[in-house]
Parts: C-alpha cells; sequence; structure tokens
C-alpha cells in the first residue's frame, strides 16, 4: 500500500492535521498462505478522518478505540482530510455515538455530493471546500484543541487539565467527548501509545516503554493488546512496512 500526506492548505491548518492519499494494490491476501501477514488494521490516532474511496464514495472514520479491520477491497484510490484531535466540534454532532464506526457522510446530512466515481484529485478538492465550509459555520472548539495539545505531554496530570483550562470536570467530560469522542484519559494513553510506534525498532521494548511513557513492558503490553490486538513485538513486526508519520 503506498500512501502520503501533506499539509492542509492556508486557513484549515487550526482544525486539520493533514490531506493524504493512499492506493491499496490489486493484489488480496492470500488464504491459501496462512504464514502470509495480512493488511495491518487501522489503529487508534486521536483523530477523526473525512476520507472518499473509489467506488464507494465518502465516508466519516473514528474516533477508533482498538483495532479495525482494513476491509478495502484491492485496487482503490483514497483521499482523506484527518481533523486534529478535538476539532470534532466542526462536524455538528457528538463523536461519542460515532466511536469506532465508519459511516457515510450521506448518513451523517453534511451535504457532501462525493460519489464513487469521482477522479481522486476532484474528490479530494471537494473533500477540502466541505471541511472549509464546516469549518466556517462550526468553528472546531478552542479550548478542545488546546487540551488536546497539552494531553501530547506524557507528563501532564489529566484530573489536573480542566483546571489549567479554567473549565470544571464536568464542563471539560461533555465537551471533550463531543470534540474528540472519548474523555481525556483515553486520548493521553492513545498518545502514549502512538509515541510507542513512532520509536518502535529504536530500542528494547523496556526501554521504549519507559521512553514512551509506560510504567514498564507490562504496562505497555496491555494497551498495546487493546489499542493493536496484538503484542508489542508483533506490533513492531507488522507496523515496519506500513509505517507512516504519526501525530
Amino acid at each position: 500500500m503506498s500512501y502520503v500526506e501533506w499539509a492542509p492548505p492556508p486557513g484549515l491548518d487550526r482544525a486539520v492535521a493533514c490531506l493524504w492519499r493512499s492506493a491499496v494494490p490489486d493484489r488480496q491476501d492470500r488464504p491459501d498462505q496462512p504464514d502470509r501477514p495480512g493488511r495491518m488494521p487501522i489503529l487508534p490516532d486521536g483523530c477523526v478522518d473525512l476520507i472518499w474511496q473509489s467506488g464507494r464514495g465518502a465516508f466519516l472514520a473514528g474516533p477508533d478505540t482498538g483495532p479495525v479491520a482494513n476491509l478495502t477491497p484491492g485496487g482503490r484510490i483514497l483521499v482523506g482530510v484527518r481533523l486534529r484531535p478535538g476539532a470534532g466540534a466542526l462536524l455538528g454532532m457528538p463523536l461519542t455515538p460515532l466511536r469506532n464506526l465508519r459511516p457515510g457522510l450521506d448518513e451523517l446530512r453534511l451535504g457532501a455530493e462525493l460519489p464513487g466515481d469521482l477522479a481522486p484529485a476532484d474528490a479530494l478538492r471537494r473533500l477540502v471546500t466541505l471541511t472549509g465550509r464546516l469549518a466556517e459555520e462550526r468553528p472546531a472548539d478552542p479550548a478542545m484543541l488546546a487540551a488536546a495539545r497539552l494531553l501530547r505531554d506524557p507528563g501532564v496530570r489529566v484530573h489536573e487539565l480542566g483546571g489549567r483550562l479554567d473549565l470544571s470536570d464536568r464542563q471539560l467530560r461533555r465537551r471533550f467527548g463531543a470534540a474528540v469522542g472519548y474523555g481525556p484519559k483515553t486520548l493521553h494513553r492513545v498518545f502514549r501509545f502512538r509515541r510507542f510506534l513512532r520509536m518502535a525498532g529504536e530500542g528494547s521494548l523496556g526501554e521504549l516503554a519507559v521512553r514512551a511513557g509506560y510504567t514498564d513492558q507490562a504496562h505497555l503490553s496491555r494497551e498495546t493488546a487493546e489499542f493493536a490486538g496484538m503484542t508489542p513485538a508483533a506490533l513492531v513486526r507488522r507496523a515496519a512496512p506500513w509505517r507512516r508519520p504519526v501525530g
């Protein structure tokens, strides 16, 4: 699978992390070769994506709290707009009910005209236009964007987050769930998991666990099982050919 991403256009960088394009090769996973590793599952990253897939059309991905099987048929092209963690308010609906789902943009009544027979470049242009319109109508919640940025710090204390943002714990939980799809503690854990994935292969698992912010290797193993459905060692082996920049 080929994958490339690039910066969003000016004016959208506050809410959009990147634009991206992916091509799935025609060759399918081989059921007659059980030892051949299958496709890498899609792993939680704290983001949601507006995606167009050739032959299918447009849909929303995420927010994910565990591994999602990559079932895209071979020979398809996907393009997407990845929203920053905390930018979900621009969609005009709480993200919590959409957790781990892939609903079509038409089902969400986002006014998208993105049939599956478009040229990929045209589809991406329309996705960017749609995102820009949504951002103007419902700007991302600045407090939740700030909260997500703070949670990237492995040393931040989640229970102090509301005080740092001048929000009550109740306000923080309500607005954060709507904008991200789950609570601050879960996003903090997802960011820690992504730090490990970014460093994978740069030392022993025990060393990487501590550098990423885990208590020990056993702690890493429990969270890798939850977020990736496999052991840390298996994840490192599987992730190497599929590695992309992670946030």
